[in-house]
């Protein structure tokens, strides 16, 4: 089932997310939810997805395959790059003072699109989606669309942080 994109105004975007239990994290429910964002997030070309964008304030993004390398340098957990990334509860910590600056949109701010700086190197640590932990390194476009998907948790926009604006008509 396609889930209906939540778009700017509404206020759900601006709302932190809440982290999940494992217990919570394993229900039918839950699961349920995941295997459904999965479509929802290609059915309009994305890239990345957060819960919050389909009306769940709760620690869940996906990854499209797209977005990371298919060698992931990983130091606890199984990544599958066969597949989707799910991430529960991800955070980030920079690897590096660098940063770079690129262009972002998002499907929650339909055909607007921005400049923003992001590091360029970072390692994140999650739950997969079943509850198993995860601590890998990502670099350039995968640390980008993974600090896009972390800002969504936390009520941030790209627009919040973007600069030279672009409308596509």
């Amino acid at each position: 089932m396609i889930l209906p994109i939540i778009k700017l105004p509404n206020e759900n975007l601006r709302k932190p997310s809440t982290l999940l239990d494992t217990a919570f994290l394993l229900t039918d429910e839950i699961q349920d939810f995941i295997d459904q964002m999965i479509p929802t997030m290609y059915a309009d070309d994305g890239i990345g997805l957060a819960s919050p964008q389909v009306g769940k304030n709760i620690q869940i993004c996906i990854i499209g395959q797209k977005a990371f390398p298919q060698k992931i340098k990983i130091q606890e957990g199984i990544i599958d790059n066969s597949k989707d990334l799910i991430l529960v509860n991800p955070e980030f910590v920079p690897l590096t003072r660098k940063k770079e600056k690129d262009i972002e949109g998002c499907l929650s701010v339909p055909k607007i699109f921005g400049k923003v700086r992001r590091y360029k190197s970072i390692s994140v640590s999650a739950l997969d989606r079943n509850g198993n932990p995860l601590l890998f390194e990502a670099n350039s476009y995968f640390a980008r669309v993974i600090q896009h998907e972390i800002d969504h948790l936390n009520g941030i926009l790209f627009i919040d942080k973007a600069k030279e604006f672009y409308r596509e008509e």
